[in-house]
């Protein structure tokens, strides 16, 4: 897959509106291992008091949490579905989020899928390409 770039992107001020009323996270791709950022971001995100939920097959439970085999098996309504897979997995992702009623869909920095980010968009997702959530939401100051 060639490398694309970023056609459509939230804004800095609706990255920061997302950030201040998110409540949920679904971290895809969720991992045990410390030097990975799914998993430091992980811990980040869960000591400024977001709920973060573990996704990734592999697992039964990423930092004292269940982890879930995929979006669609998380009981609870979700914000923001952090993506940290790589970009040819985005537009399943994007389908389960969509049907799961999700608000925004997050790819992590170098994940950029213009066509999946359109779709989401036609949804009603925000879709935030190839942007760290952990820069994002340190530059806020909070």
């Amino acid at each position: 897959m060639e490398c694309e770039f970023p056609t459509t992107n939230a804004t800095n001020d609706e990255i920061a509106d997302l950030l201040h009323h998110a409540k949920t996270i679904a971290v895809i791709g969720a991992s045990l291992k410390p030097e990975r950022p799914a998993h430091w971001i992980s811990v980040y995100l869960k000591e400024q008091g977001y709920k973060v939920i573990p996704v990734n097959p592999g697992h039964a439970e990423v930092l004292g949490d269940k982890c879930y085999k995929s979006l669609s098996d998380i009981p609870e309504p979700v914000d923001i579905v952090d993506i940290f897979r790589e970009t040819g997995a985005v537009p399943g992702i994007v389908d389960e989020a969509i049907a799961k009623k999700a608000k925004v869909i997050w790819m992590q920095q170098g994940i950029v899928h213009n066509a999946a980010a359109e779709k989401a968009k036609a949804a009603g997702l925000k879709v935030v390409q190839n942007k760290c959530i952990y820069q994002e939401h340190q530059q806020l100051g909070t």
